[in-house]
């Protein structure tokens, strides 16, 4: 493939819109931009959040909080769904959970504990819940947290 075989083709593609070129173009005179004025000017206009003057909104609401750029944010996985997507699966690993897309690949996750454990299963993930833990173990299994 060569750049002069992608589509659409040039012929194929609408023209732009050519203005101030006569009165038989339909777009002479005042090319469309009515009679004088700021936004007739070339240049002119405003942008689109310019309030005319007043006070614009996002200076008259008072700002509140702050956000934190240290914050680590997980992806919360229950022990319930994680096992119903490895159903009778001994090892469950991180690249699994992003495989079957119960997570958001790369995404930091967090295992809670809704849900019951029923045979002893390896778990792989960055944190786990107090209960989700003491649920795995209680099984047999092992909830290995990849963070401290």
């Amino acid at each position: 493939m060569r750049l002069h075989e992608l589509y659409p083709f040039p012929e194929e593609r609408k023209g732009r819109k050519r203005v101030g070129r006569g009165s038989g173009s339909g777009w002479g005179k005042t090319a469309a931009k009515g009679h004088k004025g700021q936004n007739a000017r070339s240049g002119g206009g405003v942008p689109a959040w310019f309030e005319g003057g007043q006070m614009p909104l996002a200076r008259r609401l008072p700002k509140r909080g702050f956000k934190n750029p240290f914050r680590e944010a997980y992806e919360a996985l229950n022990l319930d769904r994680l096992l119903a997507a490895f159903d009778g699966q001994a090892e469950i690993s991180l690249d699994e959970i992003y495989a079957k897309g119960l997570v958001k690949p790369g995404a930091l996750v967090k295992v809670l504990g809704n849900g019951e454990v029923k045979s002893a299963v390896t778990v792989e993930a960055h944190r786990f819940s107090k209960s989700a833990q003491e649920k795995i173990t209680a099984a047999g299994g092992t909830a290995k947290a990849l963070e401290g």
